[in-house]
């Protein structure tokens, strides 16, 4: 008896710190705000980083849609507009890692869909 007075309080304490399943480290979710700046900011990212790769000229329009992933970072999987040249305009799926606290962001993929 002794034993689960000492045990009860820390059974409590531990319940306390769980974390929430929306933020748990797994599957994709959807992006709720994807007028965020933040976001569109990764999309633009990954439109100037494919034109360095690929030397290609297109042009970042938006973000039509999104999930994200955490890992050790954060994973965007953004489907967005981009016009190319001559002003045709094209959808694409980007993937993106970003690690923010360390100002590091690597694209994983960039394909017309």
């Amino acid at each position: 008896m002794k034993h689960f007075f000492i045990m009860l309080p820390l059974l409590l304490i531990s319940l306390s710190f769980h974390v929430p399943t929306s933020h748990s480290a797994g599957g994709w979710k959807p992006i709720e705000n994807i007028t965020d700046p933040h976001v569109q900011e990764i999309g633009n990212y990954a439109v100037s980083e494919h034109n360095r790769q690929s030397g290609d000229n297109l042009e970042f329009l938006g973000v039509m849609s999104g999930e994200k992933q955490v890992v050790a970072g954060t994973n965007y999987r953004l489907v967005l507009e981009a016009s190319d040249e001559e002003g045709n305009v094209a959808s694409y799926q980007a993937v993106v890692y970003e690690r923010v606290w360390e100002g590091y962001r690597e694209l994983n993929s960039f394909n017309h869909v």
